[in-house]
């Protein structure tokens, strides 16, 4: 990879974004009444301003942990000043209203169909909760009697196999919180044992649609077939396991407090446990046999948990506990990021509008080749998160056969691992262990997961190497 270039490139791209503050800098004269659409030349300081908000929401992003400004609020005013920046420059290129109508609409269809299928995932993570799923679990390991290194062991290998189902950030808090109560009063063990969670829940989240935003782009997007995302599971695990085996050595045999509390599962527990399980398949069988978008089958599930939630109130003895429901239950949703997501949507869309997403994959993957651009994406993931990232490649939409479709899913999932910043499950971690695990105790160990990166990579080219060239898609 030629770095040097990459570099240049990223030097020259950062000069342009800012260069449409200067006085008439590029400026560029559209002829009068034009009749046919022409592209809106990329220097052009319309074009360039768009490029340099979306810069600046994004900084905002990043610094999100200190400005405590909920990372939805600079993307969504973005979205709005590109669009409206476009708007404005449009007409002089031959499109009308309705052209950009249309554009908008397309980014909205796109969201909308993602928004109702988290919303329905989300709820039910939500009820798992409310209905104390997931303290039992917490509770059952630290009663298990295990040392903790075979704790580090169990909350590792349960996120792995976790995070496919729950998600990487449900996952992340949920064995966070057992962390926390084994460990509090131990800080190092604490924070050595959060990298592996946010590790193992995001090596577990690529193989699976529904272990993350992104893979689920990509299998809403048709890029990657449902039971196709399960070629990922041995890089997925090597990509855990080779760290976890080296940071386990650093981890003590010391017994941990006991649990003091008793934990039980509250009415309707295992029934909503079934519903979801149920929810998932039909959401699997809608896009898989009946050529039907996936949230139609999770809205189903949604509706069977609030009838679920109703029978349970109608029956119940009064009690607290009985009287709960999955409606009220939607507004405790992860609503910063499905907005965040709305953002992300709408500025990636108005840069692609500009031309920008076709310049860059010409740029990157013809100039690059597939199999570099996915690497690099997958380490810039690491730095800004992964759903843009995958989001731009779906945009650009370049051609690429099944292999790399896999290739950018794996790197975008599991290189925001080599940064707690670089993953919902890392920036979701730091907020919760209270100061135990910050961005400079994960960052001791980037070196160790960035082999683990690497040997992943590796071993999707020698384990899925067959399916180069099957399937090209553009």
């Amino acid at each position: 990879m030629n770095f040097s270039k990459l570099a240049s490139l990223f030097t020259i791209f950062t000069f342009l974004s800012f260069s449409a503050f200067i006085p008439d800098a590029f400026a560029m004269s559209a002829a009068e009444n034009v009749t046919e659409k022409l592209p809106i030349p990329p220097l052009h300081p319309g074009a360039l301003f768009c490029i340099a908000v979306f810069v600046i929401a994004y900084f905002f992003v990043l610094i999100e942990e200190k400005t405590h400004l909920s990372k939805s609020k600079p993307v969504m005013v973005g979205a709005a000043v590109i669009w409206i920046t476009i708007a404005f420059i449009a007409g002089d290129y031959g499109y009308s209203h309705d052209d950009i109508h249309t554009a908008v609409f397309h980014g909205l269809e796109e969201y909308a169909a993602l928004l109702l299928f988290l919303l329905a995932a989300m709820t039910y993570i939500t009820t798992m909760e409310d209905r104390n799923v997931f303290e039992v679990l917490r509770a059952r390991l630290v009663e298990a009697g295990m040392n903790m290194r075979q704790l580090f062991w169990a909350t590792g290998i349960i996120a792995f196999f976790l995070s496919p189902m729950a998600d990487n950030l449900t996952t992340a808090l949920v064995m966070g919180a057992v962390i926390m109560s084994v460990g509090k009063h131990d800080p190092k063990f604490v924070a050595l044992a959060c990298v592996n969670v946010v590790a193992a829940a995001n090596a577990g989240g690529a193989f699976s649609p529904f272990g993350d935003i992104t893979t689920l782009m990509v299998w809403q997007a048709n890029k990657v077939e449902f039971f196709e995302f399960f070629a990922l599971f041995i890089p997925s695990a090597v990509n855990f396991l080779i760290p976890a085996v080296i940071m386990s050595f650093f981890v003590p045999k010391d017994l941990p407090d006991p649990l003091s509390e008793e934990i039980k599962l509250k009415r309707g527990a295992k029934r909503v446990i079934m519903f979801g399980i149920l929810t998932i398949a039909t959401a699997v069988s809608c896009e898989q046999f009946l050529g039907l978008p996936p949230f139609l089958g999770m809205m189903a599930g949604l509706s069977a948990l609030m009838i679920l939630s109703y029978f349970l109130r109608m029956t119940g003895q009064g009690k607290t506990e009985d009287n709960f429901n999955a409606l009220q239950l939607v507004k405790r949703a992860e609503w910063d990021t499905l907005l965040f997501f709305y953002g992300v949507i709408f500025c990636v869309g108005g840069l692609s509008f500009l031309g920008y997403m076709e310049l860059a994959s010409m740029t990157m993957y013809e100039g690059y080749g597939a199999s570099v651009t996915n690497v690099a994406l997958g380490v810039a993931s690491a730095v800004v998160d992964n759903i843009p990232v995958m989001f731009a490649v779906l945009t650009m939409d370049p051609t690429m056969d099944h292999f790399q479709w896999l290739l950018i899913t794996l790197t975008t999932g599991v290189g925001g691992t080599m940064l707690s910043i670089g993953s919902a499950a890392g920036v979701a971690l730091m907020g919760s262990a209270h100061g135990k695990y910050t961005f400079m105790s994960h960052l001791k160990w980037t070196p160790i997961l960035a082999i683990g990166y690497a040997a992943a990579i590796w071993a999707h080219f020698l384990v899925n190497g067959h399916l180069m060239g099957v399937g090209l898609t553009h």
